[in-house]
């Protein structure tokens, strides 16, 4: 089912807010596909809402194809909806993990154009004011499944080594090592959004459905801004994940990320 002829989360922060619980559980396993969610009356109690604000939630499941409801034998989740295993990934090794990715998984190119660049990302890159850029937008999928909406911006005299075609077979960090770039280094944040209507669309998701945004800038040795990466992820298909040790003398003992070694970092170079 598209994302245009999906319902979207549904009004009401409390029946908005039992929708999303609800697709995390079955996302996550504790409803997976065949099983039975609870009745109406029993979800009113369990998140303190009433059975209105249930059904709406369950409304909008339903037109996301996330649930049937069935007459005389309760609400079913789907086995081919949006839940299953999600694409995980290392926090501390997200670089190379997205590398590898783009290697193991499909890409849709959406557009392609050349054009000045957008004024946050000339800032991020530190841009001139007259500067170009190639903007490309793709989707990519794993398993025929969209999971990321990628949006990259590519200073026009690194980008003009390769072409449309390229960018949509080719993993865009390939892409920059072939064109003579020697990346040094980047800098990213991750924090959470809802997804816009053509986003929505793309991804195959409700409109403002929640979405994990990463953004990066990728420098070269010399220091100049050779990539900006705007990228969106389902936050039902992918996750990032942290290993820790607990290290420090007594009394001063503390979390501390586990770094992958040097081999499986140069291996993704």
């Amino acid at each position: 089912m598209r994302a245009k002829d999906k319902a979207g989360l549904p009004e009401g922060g409390k029946a908005r807010r039992v929708y999303l619980l609800l697709r995390d559980e079955m996302a996550n396993g504790t409803y997976p596909g065949g099983s039975h969610l609870p009745g109406e009356q029993r979800l009113a109690e369990q998140f303190g809402v009433s059975r209105v604000t249930v059904r709406r939630a369950l409304e909008a499941l339903d037109a996301d194809g996330l649930i049937e409801r069935r007459a005389g034998s309760g609400t079913v989740v789907r086995g081919d909806g949006a839940t299953g295993e999600a694409v995980s990934v290392d926090f501390t090794t997200l670089i190379p993990q997205l590398v590898e990715m783009g290697q193991s998984t499909t890409a849709r190119l959406l557009s392609f154009s050349y054009g000045p660049a957008p004024e946050a990302v000339a800032r991020a890159m530190e841009l001139d004011g007259s500067a170009r850029v190639q903007t490309a937008v793709r989707v990519r999928l794993v398993e025929g499944r969209p999971f990321s909406h990628l949006t990259t911006y590519v200073p026009e005299e690194i980008a003009a080594s390769y072409t449309e075609a390229d960018l949509a077979t080719t993993p865009l960090f390939r892409l920059l090592e072939r064109s003579g770039v020697r990346v040094a280094g980047a800098h990213q944040s991750v924090t959470a959004t809802l997804a816009s209507p053509d986003v929505a669309e793309a991804l195959d998701i409700s409109v403002s459905s929640p979405l994990l945004s990463l953004k990066r800038v990728v420098r070269d040795a010399q220091g100049r801004g050779v990539e900006y990466l705007s990228a969106l992820y389902r936050a039902d298909l992918f996750r990032l994940e942290m290993a820790l040790n607990r290290v420090g003398a007594e009394g001063e003992r503390h979390w501390e990320p586990v770094i992958a070694t040097d081999d499986r970092q140069e291996a993704a170079e």
